[in-house]
């Protein structure tokens, strides 16, 4: 089983070099376990490996724990929930709860892993109505660092610990998680064409609009400078694509999205009614590996000013990546609603109102020099981090949580896992 392959160490994410010195690719629990118990007698630090989207760095050395294998979904129809390995993506479990009518608070790339999704608290594409991924978790089954296979429930400790804090506490190999009753929604994306229409202009009346809308509609705003390569279809060469985003459970769609259609001329509208297994199609994530870097910002409120600031030196012609051939993507994602009700997890900043998240490519050192700019103009309002969009910052733990929770983890981690086997120990 101790095998190192240039298979077992690809994932979606190209830009980190993955160098480990054991590679355990596991099929099941007691898998798991052996390959625990024999990181720990070795001494040799443990990275957990499913898809790869997510990763926070590169890997040097120790053991890496390839769960791909271990992908069985089961659907129990009458709980309305399901069972789900550690290599499951979310589009196997979209695909395996619809016949039911029911559907899984996934993100909004479908290759995505689903347990450390959810581990990180999983901020989904109908989260204004149903909260954290995380806030629907019924167990876990987890190896802990002693080698021991352990389920956890809601009276444990390790629950409020794992949802929110990821694998540093242990391999998690299975979750049940709740369904919720979907099998339709109003979703998609209406984009418009940055250089006809202000993206300041569009930011100013998303954020109006978004003080309108019910907490049954989940929407982001997205600025995306596209670069004039032959890689890219025609119709986006060159362009700069703001658009806004939206998935919707009620059945008014059309009436609450009018005022953004009135912004200006359409670029492409794709808002629809559509089946739940289509809500992959409302952000038409890239689904080929590649490179990026990025982080993020928890905002108490939405500086619009300081966010139009903010898009004019991420965007083409004198933004930050002007002639530098780095593409930055801005997502603002709306939040509030269910996100904001407490929980018994070690999710922070459930009072956050609005989440930016940054993403662009080159290596981390340009990166950064492209980023921490921009990230310094909403600082004013800015709660925090989060783990699940901390794409090569790993190493950056500063705002991952605010400092109770942070305390909370690190006497936890002390208590489950004195050797740092798990990685980076939170500093209390």
């Amino acid at each position: 089983m101790n095998t190192s392959t240039h298979d077992e160490i690809s994932s979606f994410q190209t830009g980190f070099a993955l160098r480990p010195d054991l590679v355990f690719p596991v099929r099941s629990t007691d898998d798991v376990v052996t390959a625990v118990r024999h990181a720990a007698d070795a001494r040799l630090p443990v990275t957990v490996l499913a898809t790869g989207h997510g990763l926070p760095g590169a890997v040097e050395g120790g053991a890496l724990i390839s769960t791909r294998r271990m992908d069985r979904v089961t659907i129990d129809p009458a709980a309305r929930t399901a069972r789900v390995q550690a290599g499951v993506r979310w589009a196997q479990v979209v695909e395996a709860a619809e016949p039911y009518g029911l559907a899984p608070l996934n993100g909004s790339a479908p290759g995505v892993g689903a347990v450390s999704y959810t581990l990180g608290g999983g901020l989904g594409i109908l989260a204004r109505e149903f909260g954290y991924a995380a806030d629907h978790v019924r167990s876990l089954d987890v190896v802990t660092a002693d080698g021991r296979l352990r389920h956890v429930t809601e009276e444990s400790e390790l629950y409020w610990g794992l949802l929110g804090g990821g694998h540093r506490l242990g391999v998690v190999t299975e979750l049940e998680i709740g369904l919720v009753p979907v099998r339709t929604l109003y979703g998609g994306s209406l984009a418009f064409d940055g250089r006809e229409v202000d993206p300041a202009d569009v930011l100013r009346a998303y954020k109006e609009w978004t003080r309108t809308v019910p907490s049954t509609l989940t929407s982001s705003f997205a600025a995306v400078p596209y670069p004039d390569i032959p890689a890219l279809p025609p119709h986006l060469r060159g362009r700069y694509v703001v658009s806004v985003r939206v998935a919707y459970t009620g059945a008014d769609g059309g009436r609450l999205v009018a005022p953004l259609r009135e912004l200006g001329p359409v670029l492409a509208d794709s808002l629809r009614e559509m089946p739940y297994a289509e809500s992959h199609t409302i952000h038409s994530d890239p689904d080929f590996p590649h490179s990026y870097y990025g982080d993020s910002a928890v905002l108490g409120d939405l500086d619009v000013e300081r966010a139009a600031e903010l898009l004019a030196r991420t965007g083409p012609g004198d933004g930050a990546g002007a002639g530098t051939g780095a593409m930055v993507v801005v997502q603002i994602n709306h939040l509030g609603g269910a996100l904001a009700r407490p929980a018994p997890i070690s999710v922070p900043y459930r009072e956050g109102r609005f989440l930016v998240r940054l993403l662009t490519g080159g290596g981390r050192h340009q990166a950064r020099e492209l980023l921490d700019p921009a990230f310094r103009l909403l600082s004013a309002t800015t709660l925090g981090r989060t783990v699940n969009f901390a794409f090569g910052a790993g190493d950056r733990t500063e705002g991952l949580y605010d400092a109770e929770t942070r305390k909370r983890l690190a006497e936890l981690e002390s208590r489950y896992d004195p050797a740092s086997l798990f990685g980076r120990r939170v500093s209390a």
